[in-house]
């Protein structure tokens, strides 16, 4: 059941996201007693799954975009990021919306979010092991033993590494957008939260400064579309 569950959230994986990070605005009784904390830290979970995501997309990067909407592998990737987790761009997903629901400061969006979340994703790793093991099979069943799922092995990250060249233009064609939609949501909900804050009025300059870093990330969003459809990324 899990599987054929994870089949069908395979071939709608791309409104996963989008739908999580809506869910983190839904109120809640408060977690923390300052919007700018809960901000600040929720910013922390978010830029480290940011950095998971950034590493493993410019190191030794995984071709499984699915075909036909079922999960599809030319080669099995165990380089990398992928050699100290197997599922590295989920994990990275999960720490930014747990990122952005502990941002939202309400205990409902903290605990909704990351759980439906962590599920979905569970049901479509075990429909990708499925089709992994069926075509790699001791592959696979090695590669297993060795990685964890959905942890992240910290132990001979920075000789991984150095090891590889970094991809950097396949990073910015690749990944340009999702920095821009956590941000921005990240911003929107501390501003909601500062806006509710009986301390509005010393925060106008708070406020000021998260619109204008998503003015900044906007910018740089469309300098890197630009980019990549005038082919000047290309190569890499």
């Amino acid at each position: 059941m899990t599987v054929i569950l994870g089949r069908f959230l395979f071939r709608h994986r791309n409104v996963l996201f989008p739908s999580a990070i809506a869910l983190t605005f839904v109120p809640g009784p408060e977690v923390f007693s300052a919007p700018l904390f809960a901000a600040a830290l929720g910013a922390l979970f978010a830029l480290a799954g940011q950095a998971v995501r950034a590493l493993t997309i410019g190191l030794d990067y995984i071709v499984r975009g699915g075909r036909g909407g079922q999960a599809y592998a030319d080669r099995l990737v165990t380089g990398g990021v992928f050699a100290h987790c197997r599922n590295p761009m989920y994990l990275g997903n999960l720490l930014i919306i747990t990122g952005l629901a502990v941002a939202a400061d309400s205990w409902v969006a903290l605990v909704v979010a990351p759980a439906l979340f962590l599920f979905a994703y569970h049901c479509i790793i075990r429909a990708e092991e499925d089709y992994l093991l069926a075509k790699f099979d001791g592959e696979y069943v090695r590669y297993c033993e060795r990685t964890p799922r959905l942890a992240f092995r910290l132990e001979g990250l920075a000789g991984t590494v150095r090891a590889m060249p970094f991809r950097w233009r396949r990073l910015v064609v690749k990944e340009y957008g999702t920095p821009v939609a956590w941000i921005t949501g990240l911003a929107l909900l501390a501003i909601i939260n500062l806006l509710e804050d009986p301390g509005f009025e010393p925060s106008r300059h708070a406020i000021m400064g998260l619109v204008g870093i998503v003015g900044v990330a906007a910018a740089l969003w469309l300098f890197a579309r630009v980019l990549k459809k005038t082919g000047r990324l290309a190569g890499d």
